[in-house]
């Protein structure tokens, strides 16, 4: 049995995503689909930031953020939702001053995933 409590404990709100997924099994499952969709995404999402290519950001870190609520990465959601509005609003400077600061966020879900998981 996995320990939920490293993710519970380090900010995973995972009675919210158990009411979206049903059981910890899916929960599994879609954390993983998660990390592996992940490895495309992120070379993705830094491709289109560096060519200012705001309509595809928009929608990978759309993605993104829909992926993360339902895993109950509630701060990651937040912080995608700013640059899912900041591309949708062409605001490269805003999406460039806090890129920082998301993949940071993703970074630190990522290792937490692959902890619960055993991965590491």
């Amino acid at each position: 049995m996995k320990d939920v409590s490293i993710l519970t404990d380090n900010g995973v709100d995972l009675d919210y995503a158990l009411s979206l997924l049903g059981d910890l099994s899916f929960y599994d499952e879609t954390l993983e689909a998660f990390l592996e969709e992940n490895k495309t995404r992120l070379d993705n999402i830094a491709k289109y930031k560096e060519e200012g290519n705001m309509p595809d950001y928009a929608i990978l870190v759309h993605a993104l953020k829909s992926d993360s609520k339902y895993l109950g990465f509630m701060s990651l959601v937040d912080i995608a939702y700013e640059h899912e509005l900041a591309s949708k609003a062409n605001n490269v400077d805003e999406v460039n001053s806090k890129y920082d600061k998301l993949m940071q966020e993703v970074d630190k879900f990522t290792k937490l995933a692959h902890k619960y998981l055993g991965d590491e």
